[in-house]
């Protein structure tokens, strides 16, 4: 006997769910060949092909395909098929079914959609086996009687139904999985639902962080009203999941949308695709418009709430969630230098109301682009059997869960906050569908729900000011009260560093915290008002005190730095430190700080690719910098061209690299005034 090869995954899932689970890639062999539903397929491999024997696998899938080939309804040869049951009197069809109750009959009647039959005589008994026959209908295997005599009224309705085997799961308990997951650890439960979802969990790309993004695209099938967009390179499976993983998710291509189809029908009264999906997903959404004025005010009222009106339809509700999918055609450096990462979307969606509802913005362009290495070759959960797991998850949440051990930073407001907690739920759903996780599983999802969250709002900023400012986002461990700032990758990859003028009111410098170095940014916003400052991204007082320090130099001499007719007092400053590189921040920014409150006052752009390095005084002193060549380097590797430098650390140049030299250009000053006129651009 010749065995497949399998590992201890495979033979788990065989032990504890025979018929429920198929070798993946029999489904794309299959699937190459006939038109048929995936659900179907996999169907049928679960029954036939459960197994490790090579030869007993073979005669599977002969026997698959041979039930295909007699029995699969093609929709093009529904006369065939109606004129062969009328010859034979018998047949076996595989095919979609559905049940409604005609009330002024007193009777319920099945439809047969590629068999093109509307009014089939069905017994009652298999509406009451078989409650989704009511609610959409399922696919089937059934067995079909011709009968001339069969009369209601006068009218004559020949085709009976003898028998239903359900292909679609009829009905599902979650107890199935619950009575045997403790048997999986969470790594392997992991590498289960991505081989469910046909990848295979050991490709050498697969990294934890890959897993994590390519299973959030499971999210919105597992949590209502959950709004996601994933803007990436092509054939790195975006719409896989919608298009053939799940019954309950509906996939809508580039172009129009009508509002009647999404939201409601005026004329009829009746509810759209929010109100018939778990999930409704805009492929290639750059193409996406619809055709109504109202359109994306009705979607940003659905996403904000989950419910909308129009028209004189009343309130409606609807559990759906969005996705939005689309391509990202250029380098993500390049659409940060230039634009947004909203970018690709269509004119009509740059508004940012829309936007700010979307709880989750996946980096498509960290996923690979699939081979054949992508794909696995073991076992995992059938299709219908894994939607239908996917589909009862919804009736449960977890959004508290994390209150339990985090609190939520200052800067999270209520959608950042409502965003973080239904994406942590999503994950609890996911990796631990009974429970029984740990308060490092809260923290790991926590921290992947900031950062995609906080990805709309950096890009919201780029697009809308100071109304979405607030972005370092962080949470607070309960047990502890340390406080944990989560970074956006993109933000922090490559040349962080423009090699162009610095914007006014932003610097770069290296902080230092008892010898720990973090590479830091400095953005300072000016407003009308009274004088007040506002320091964000640190609730370290020694920090605050380094900032303040700074901002009371340029007030003591307002008379040097400022226009004449202008005053401190007469302005409301934001300064906001992100921290980089490194977690920690510390003090020595002084200069830096001083460098972003006059630049944003003034409107100048310092010098290309600036950092500053040093501190001030209250008084206006220049302080050395203790840890200076690491601090040089650590700016230099990140981009800086030129670097502002406290002449004291002169003595200090004989100890650098040449390297590091000859591509950063080093600045000296002896005082604030000096320091003012060294980093402003030149007009």
């Amino acid at each position: 006997m010749t065995s497949i090869s399998t590992d201890e995954l495979d033979l788990k899932l065989l032990d504890n769910f025979n018929g429920l689970v198929v070798k993946k890639d029999l489904t794309h062999k299959l699937k190459d060949g006939v038109n048929v539903p995936t659900f179907v397929l996999e169907y049928l491999l679960a029954n036939y092909c459960s197994t490790t024997d090579q030869e007993k696998l073979d005669k599977g899938l002969s026997n698959v395909k041979e039930i295909l080939r007699k029995h699969y309804v093609e929709p093009d040869k529904a006369e065939q098929v109606q004129s062969n049951m009328k010859s034979k009197r018998t047949q076996k069809v595989i095919d979609r079914i559905s049940v409604s109750l005609n009330p002024a009959q007193d009777k319920y009647w099945a439809k047969l959609f590629n068999s093109n039959i509307k009014n089939a005589n069905i017994p009652e008994h298999f509406v009451e086996e078989h409650d989704k026959l009511l609610s959409g209908g399922i696919w089937a295997i059934i067995d079909m009687e011709y009968d001339p005599e069969i009369k209601h009224g006068s009218t004559i309705y020949p085709f009976v139904i003898e028998d239903i085997q359900p292909i679609q799961l009829s009905s599902f308990s979650d107890d199935k999985i619950e009575n045997v997951i403790d048997q999986f650890g969470k790594e392997e439960w992991i590498n289960l639902l991505l081989r469910s979802m046909g990848l295979e969990p050991t490709a050498n790309d697969m990294s934890k962080r890959i897993k994590y993004l390519l299973l959030s695209r499971l999210i919105p099938l597992v949590e209502s009203n959950f709004n996601m967009i994933e803007l990436g390179p092509r054939s790195t499976g975006k719409s896989y999941v919608y298009r053939e993983l799940s019954p309950y998710a509906q996939l809508v291509s580039g172009g129009a949308t009508t509002v009647p189809q999404l939201f409601v029908n005026n004329a009829t009264g009746k509810i759209g695709m929010v109100g018939l999906w778990d999930t409704i997903a805009f492929d290639e959404v750059a193409g996406v418009k619809f055709n109504a004025k109202d359109g994306i005010q009705l979607m940003k009222d659905y996403m904000e709430s989950g419910s909308f009106s129009r028209g004189g339809s009343g309130e409606l509700t609807g559990t759906a969630s969005m996705v939005f999918n689309g391509n990202i055609n250029q380098s993500v450096e390049s659409l940060l230098k230039t634009s947004h990462l909203f970018e690709p979307l269509p004119e009509s969606l740059h508004d940012t109301a829309f936007l700010d509802r979307l709880h989750f913005y996946l980096p498509g362009w960290e996923i690979m682009k699939y081979s054949s290495e992508h794909f696995t070759t073991h076992f995992g959960f059938s299709v219908d059997f894994f939607a239908e797991f996917l589909k009862a998850r919804r009736r449960y949440t977890y959004v508290s869960e994390l209150e339990d051990y985090f609190s939520l930073g200052s800067h999270l407001q209520q959608r950042d906050s409502r965003a973080v907690k239904k994406t942590v739920s999503g994950f609890l759903k996911l990796f631990h569908p009974f429970g029984n996780f740990t308060k490092d599983d809260v923290r790991e999802y926590l921290e992947i729900a900031i950062e995609m969250r906080r990805r709309v709002k950096e890009q919201l900023k780029r697009l809308g000011g100071m109304e979405f400012w607030n972005t370092n986002f962080s949470y607070i461990d309960k047990e502890t009260q340390e406080e944990h700032y989560v970074a956006v990758p993109e933000e922090s990859s490559g040349n962080i560093i423009e090699s162009t003028p610095v914007k006014p009111g932003v610097a770069y410098t290296v902080s230092d915290n008892k010898g720990e170095l973090t590479l830091v940014k400095i953005e300072t916003i000016i407003a009308q008002g009274n004088g007040k400052l506002n320091i964000s991204g640190t609730s370290n007082t020694t920090i605050k005190q380094n900032i303040k320090n700074a901002y009371q130099f340029i007030k003591a001499n307002e008379n040097k730095y400022l226009p004449s007719n202008k005053s401190l007092n007469g302005y409301e400053i934001t300064l906001q430190l992100t921290p980089l590189i490194g977690a920690e921040l510390g003090t020595d920014i002084g200069s830096a700080t001083f460098i972003t409150i006059l630049t944003a006052i003034f409107k100048k752009s310092s010098k290309t690719g600036l950092g500053v390095l040093g501190d001030l005084t209250i008084g206006g002193g220049v302080k050395q910098v203790a840890k200076f060549s690491d601090s040089l380097a650590m700016l230099s590797d990140n981009g800086a061209k030129n670097v502002l430098v406290p002449v004291a650390n002169s003595q200090d140049m004989a100890d650098l690299n040449s390297d590091l030299l000859a591509k950063t250009n080093v600045l000296f000053y002896t005082n604030a005034q000096k320091l003012l006129e060294k980093a402003i651009v030149e007009e």
